[in-house]
């Protein structure tokens, strides 16, 4: 799909309006570098017209030599000789108004056929990206925080491109936690299961500023009984088709809902608490995935306000679940502060142990490195990370 790299969100809004669904928009070249790491396919890179000019030309030439199978399209608010000479020396394909959303498609569609032509049909065929599914059978364990802050670790700002499905169709409050304001969700494709598409789909997202796309829960908890699980299943599969990754929030249960995610999902991220009841629930809620043989190899056990002093062991924690954790996060007010502040901790605080310890857990489900923040040495990770995870013997 095709990336766009502008930093005014509206003008970004704009070409993408102009481009095919599930078009990506960063909005700087080193977001655009990583994207393009993570897609060796992409077959055009549309530089918007707010990008300053030396930085777009410097940019044309990092791709001409990188990535020449790749088009580089400059969009610019005026046309001018002296730009277009420019832009085509240092390596751009193409430079077009950014106000003639005509223009901007076209040069797509000329993208598109010349990387065919080049590299063959078969290199832009579709792949499908992964499902991680994010549950607990009890409530207010912190999945839902977990859940979006995995999602923005993922995305890095634009590295990748993420869609967080909130299906807690009662009680969703992934939008409210991200301070978005949702026209659409999950609600408005009820009766059109045998008609989605990834256009479709496009319409009913929400998109975040740190390049992470929502699908919504209803608004009402009444709405909850006209999701079909065919509904959701038809949901996951459209979007596996177009995101890297998709990251399915559940309900606290076992409905039918939830099922059918936990059916489709590739790895799923348990979260518990630890206090004896939540792992207790934990525990019979892994011997029902077992006799559904659900994801048995692919189950990871988060801890949340996983604190030494409550008094249970790593060694405890494995001998009533039958699993080792794969991620500890300690009780922290920054986190709550974070979350009612609508930046989620990964954004608000990148060198925060507990915004480490999520990013290592992306790159465990990723099975490749979540780059850590600018900035951050390894040093400067290595010791909250190790602090984070150690226990107390008991």
């Amino acid at each position: 799909m095709p990336v766009v790299v502008e930093a005014d969100q509206q003008v970004a809004a704009g070409l993408l309006r102009s481009l095919p669904s599930g078009t990506q928009a960063v909005p700087d070249t080193e977001r655009m570098r990583a994207w393009m790491a993570q897609h060796p396919d992409e077959y055009v890179v549309v530089l918007g017209p707010t990008m300053p000019l030396p930085d777009a030309l410097a940019a044309c030439e990092g791709l001409r030599v990188t990535r020449p199978a790749a088009s580089v399209v400059l969009a610019r608010a005026e046309v001018s000789a002296e730009v277009f000479a420019q832009a085509v020396a240092a390596g751009a394909r193409e430079v077009i108004p950014a106000g003639s959303p005509e223009a901007v498609s076209e040069a797509a569609e000329r993208a598109y056929r010349l990387f065919t032509a080049l590299r063959g049909a078969a290199a832009v065929g579709p792949s499908e990206g992964k499902v991680l599914t994010v549950w607990s059978p009890k409530g207010g364990v912190g999945k839902t925080t977990m859940a979006v802050n995995l999602g923005l670790a993922l995305a890095e700002k634009g590295a990748r491109r993420v869609c967080v499905v909130d299906l807690d169709l009662a009680f969703g409050d992934v939008a409210i936690t991200m301070q978005l304001f949702p026209t659409h969700s999950i609600e408005h494709a009820v009766g059109s299961e045998d008609a989605i598409d990834t256009e479709l789909l496009e319409g009913l997202l929400t998109r975040h500023h740190d390049a992470m796309m929502v699908l919504a829960a209803p608004s009402h908890p009444d709405v909850r009984d006209r999701i079909s699980a065919t509904l959701v299943s038809q949901v996951i599969r459209t979007l596996k088709q177009t995101f890297d990754y998709v990251v399915v929030d559940t309900a606290p249960a076992f409905d039918e809902q939830t099922l059918t995610a936990l059916d489709e999902t590739d790895d799923i991220v348990v979260v518990a608490t630890l206090d004896v009841p939540t792992l207790k629930n934990v525990k019979v809620a892994l011997e029902t995935l077992d006799m559904l043989d659900i994801a048995s190899d692919h189950r990871h056990l988060l801890l949340n306000r996983a604190d030494d002093e409550v008094g249970i062991s790593a060694d405890r924690v494995e001998g009533i679940l039958g699993m080792r954790p794969r991620a500890r996060v300690a009780s922290s007010i920054e986190i709550a502060a974070a979350t009612n502040a609508g930046k989620p901790i990964v954004l608000r605080d990148p060198h925060h142990p507990t915004s480490l310890a999520i990013r290592e857990l992306a790159s465990l489900l990723a099975g490749q490195s979540v780059g850590p923040p600018a900035g951050v040495s390894t040093a400067t990770r290595t010791a909250p990370q190790q602090r984070g995870f150690r226990w107390k013997r008991r």
